[in-house]
């Protein structure tokens, strides 16, 4: 099925920044106020404005080419949670034409390791409380030299505090005429920072020329990280013009620049605040936040990272209008007691994506804000985030992931390789300008989900209305969805058969109320420490509890064993090796049923 109202063409000639910051009459482009910040820090109040968004991002831009000599295709990592300057650090490496590849700023030192080395990255911006992870990142991914940490330290920056605002205070606008110390102490060494950098740039000439030429837009913008419909993380290559066509796409779907009908509010009115409270190193809050709203014309409010009580107090004391979240903060908005201390009138529009939410709670959370537009999209990395997204002027589909973006194909596909008729379910493929090119450096799993004739498998089941309404209903990947990020059961199997004491192991998830999912590890235990595990309860709980510290010591907080581990003899598998996840799924489903009624009965 194709979308409705498909738009002719997307920018094939620009990268994001020069789109995003150097076009500012295009059709779908709604006009912002001069006095409307782009970007607002939570914890100072510091405003940019497209003045000084443009003027930093030029001067580091230099900066960085004079320091690394950085230039088109090379990799830069960006490790820290949400800053004021993160979008300045892109748009300044994509002027270069580099490429920009986040991380989660909770990875481990093996799991940055290996981004690292899956992407090539050259340089690391780092938060400085992640300062010490990146160092032992690139020690391990072999990225700073055999001369030890003060190689390492040479391919760090770290982001800085928002700078002062000097706006009044010279004739430049925003840069002092002096600069600080280049360097900033930290326990681990001296480190360049973002400020820093900028500051150096003051009387550095022009020493770059971006990107250019009629096919600018299929070159990679973005290395973001997915397990695919399988298997250990990939990096996904989402080139300049699929940001720009999810931009596109929204701004047509959401009518941000008109015509609207009698009765109808535009999507985003000037003054409107979205709350960049996602993570910006998540496809969601990478397009949809920075790019996405930044064009109809919102302003985004930065915020580090998800607190209920400071979430709730920066909605209300940032008057937020927009609101893009998971389905965890969904949850806790409807089931915590906090929500009703503040007035949440202010928001208009409510989306979340990246994981389910059941109708019930969704119902539940409307009833909450009566005035605001909420509803669902659904996408994944591989389509630059989007595949569909609700309708601010249409009503709620119930049970809908929204409808079909513009200039977007849907195919429901059969066991068989047939195309299901409308309504019936299917594995979801798709087609669009904002498909991802593949995955870097792996041709065998591009293959499997990168498909001729520009479809991509999507690893979920559901079914398409006539109208275009999407439903999601199953995941037929066997990826984990743990706070809306994606967990590989293969990662952590192949970390669980590393121990000594595991003989074979099978990973799947289980329901979580606030999490959505979490994982659940089966494991067969060499014979030996199977009989001491059955000798007593204490052995066994001993033996779990050496598993579970074996993961939660190496992996980040969201690839934990919460599920818990259960011991059996052995892991179902078909002729070819291959684990039956369906049945231990339905093991699972068992173990959860038992442990409810446990539950009731002790009450």
């Amino acid at each position: 099925m194709s979308s409705p109202s498909p738009f002719p063409t997307y920018p094939r000639t620009l990268t994001v920044p020069q789109f995003l910051l150097d076009t500012p009459t295009y059709p779908l482009r709604p006009s912002r106020l001069p006095t409307s910040p782009w970007l607002l820090d939570d914890g100072t109040g510091r405003t940019y404005h497209l003045e000084e968004v443009r003027a930093r991002v030029e001067r580091l831009a230099r900066a960085v080419r004079e320091r690394w000599a950085l230039g088109a295709g090379d990799v830069v990592a960006l490790f820290s949670a949400n800053c004021l300057d993160y979008p300045i650090v892109i748009w300044a490496l994509h002027r270069l034409g580099c490429i920009v590849t986040p991380s989660n700023p909770s990875y481990t030192a093996s799991e940055l390791a290996h981004q690292l080395r899956e992407t090539r990255a050259k340089l690391v911006f780092s938060g400085e409380a992640g300062l010490g992870v990146a160092l032992q990142a690139l020690g391990q991914a072999g990225l700073g030299g055999a001369s030890g940490r003060e190689r390492e330290g040479e391919r760090v920056v770290l982001f800085s505090p928002p700078p002062p605002d000097l706006s009044h205070a010279d004739g430049e606008g925003c840069f002092p005429p002096s600069s600080p110390p280049e360097l900033h102490q930290t326990p681990h060494g001296s480190f360049p920072t973002v400020e820093s950098l900028i500051l150096s740039a003051h009387l550095l000439p022009a020493n770059y020329v971006e990107p250019s030429g009629p096919r600018v837009g299929d070159t990679v913008a973005f290395l973001g990280l997915s397990s695919g419909t399988t298997g250990l993380p990939k990096a996904v290559e989402v080139p300049h013009r699929a940001v720009l066509a999810v931009v596109l796409q929204i701004a047509r779907h959401c009518r941000a620049n008109g015509p609207l009908g009698e009765g109808e509010e535009k999507w985003v009115r000037p003054g409107d605040r979205v709350l960049g409270v996602l993570p910006f190193y998540h496809i969601v809050g990478l397009v949809l936040v920075m790019h996405a709203l930044l064009f109809a014309g919102a302003a985004v409010v930065v915020v580090p990272g998800f607190r209920p009580q400071r979430f709730l107090e920066t909605i209300v004391k940032r008057r937020i209008t927009h609101l893009p979240i998971v389905p965890p903060m969904v949850v806790l908005l409807v089931k915590s007691p906090l929500t009703k201390q503040y007035d949440l009138s202010c928001l208009r529009w409510v989306l979340s994506g990246a994981a389910p939410l059941s109708a019930t709670i969704l119902e539940q959370f409307r009833a909450i804000l009566p005035q605001a537009r909420i509803g669902l999209a659904y996408g994944l990395t591989e389509t630059s985030t989007l595949v569909s997204i609700f309708d601010p002027h249409r009503p709620p589909v119930p049970g809908s992931s929204g409808y079909i973006a513009p200039d977007t194909d849907a195919r429901i596909v059969l066991p068989d390789g047939s195309t299901a008729p409308p309504g019936s379910p299917g594995e979801i493929w798709v087609r669009g300008p904002q498909m991802a090119l593949g995955y870097l450096n792996n041709p065998e799993a591009t293959a499997e989900t990168f498909l001729p004739d520009g479809w991509v498998r999507t690893g979920d089941e559901g079914y398409v209305r006539e109208d275009g309404s999407l439903f999601v209903v199953d995941r037929l990947k066997e990826l984990i969805k743990v706070k809306g990020l994606q967990v590989a059961p293969a990662e952590l199997e192949g970390h669980l058969l590393l121990h000594l004491y595991v003989q074979d192991v099978g990973v799947v998830g289980i329901p979580h109320d606030y999490k959505g999912e979490v994982p659940l590890a089966f494991v067969v235990l060499h014979q030996s420490i199977a009989r001491q595990a059955s000798s007593s309860a204490h052995e066994a709980s001993e033996i779990k509890q050496e598993l579970g510290k074996w993961v939660s010591e190496q992996k980040v907080e969201y690839k934990r064993l919460e599920g818990g581990i259960e011991f059996v003899e052995a892991i179902p598998k078909n002729p070819s090796g291959k684990i039956l996840r369906r049945l231990l799924r339905e093991k699972a489903k068992e173990l959860v049923k038992g442990s409810v009624k446990d539950t009731m009965a002790k009450l």
